[in-house]
């Protein structure tokens, strides 16, 4: 049994993750907790999560639960995981972290804690867009330069970050297959008299509107065709299910940093 912890509980995601571990045989909800002054502290997270009453009080601090748990799941902001990161790393405890909005300057900073205990960290915990970064890879591979690359992601309106961590994971992934150094040919925006688009660039636009949980399409514009792949999230929960499965994952596993294509054996 692995006793999980959940950061920024009585949030969107840490919400939905709260709720939806106790379908999952394997994991135990053992510590739930949110920022210092968390107008909920010290409340039953149970009805926050729209599960009733657990038992289990809200915390205010990570260090308050740490003791309690062998893992800690935390989709909150940077800074708040980076300072996560370094309480779970102290104490040897397993994270899976799907956090977005990390720069490379962030990464190199805590890549060392990463790396000093099992952590899953991925921008996007969903199951099939973790299936369709492989089928990007293999269908850029085959296309290469003979078609044009364009990525449209669309969020509601909250979000702080963009473009997403997913349509940047997805540029990444292409530009990989086709040979391609992403910082060098990624357009994020066009406007006014930019002349014809060159060939090896990929564009990432985005839409910030409404509720929208999560959209992502991939162009791949030919001379006479065009393939669109398109990822369409409909609830939260597609994300907190990744994040469940892949904490049972992480069980036993050695220190190391892993991602989704790692919890679903597509490497």
């Amino acid at each position: 049994m692995i006793k999980i912890g959940v950061a920024g509980a009585a949030g969107k995601m840490g919400s939905r993750i709260t709720a939806l571990s106790k379908e999952y045989e394997g994991l135990k909800l053992a510590g739930v907790f949110e920022k210092n002054g968390h107008k909920d502290t010290g409340k039953d997270i149970g009805p926050i999560a729209g599960i009733g009453e657990s038992g289990l009080k809200l915390s205010d601090s990570i260090e308050s639960i740490i003791s309690s748990v062998d893992l800690i799941i935390d989709f909150t902001s940077v800074e708040s995981t980076k300072e996560n990161l370094r309480v779970a790393s102290r104490n040897k405890k397993a994270m899976v972290i799907g956090t977005t909005g990390f720069t490379k300057d962030d990464i190199k900073e805590v890549e060392p804690l990463l790396k000093s205990i099992p952590c899953v960290m991925a921008s996007n915990m969903s199951l099939g867009v973790n299936l369709l970064l492989k089928v990007l890879y293999d269908v850029a591979k085959v296309l290469g330069d003979d078609y044009d690359v364009e990525i449209v992601e669309s969020h509601h309106r909250l979000k702080k970050d963009a473009p997403s961590g997913t349509a940047l994971k997805m540029a990444q992934v292409i530009a990989g297959a086709v040979e391609r150094n992403l910082e060098e040919v990624a357009v994020y925006a066009r406007k006014g008299l930019i002349g014809a688009r060159t060939k090896k660039e990929i564009g990432i636009q985005t839409v910030r509107a409404g509720d929208i949980v999560g959209e992502h399409t991939v162009l791949f514009g030919g001379l006479g065709e065009r393939i669109e792949i398109t990822h369409k999230a409909s609830s939260r929960d597609t994300f907190a299910r990744g994040a469940l499965k892949a904490a049972l994952w992480l069980g036993g596993k050695p220190a190391g940093l892993y991602d989704m294509q790692d919890v679903l054996g597509l490497k």
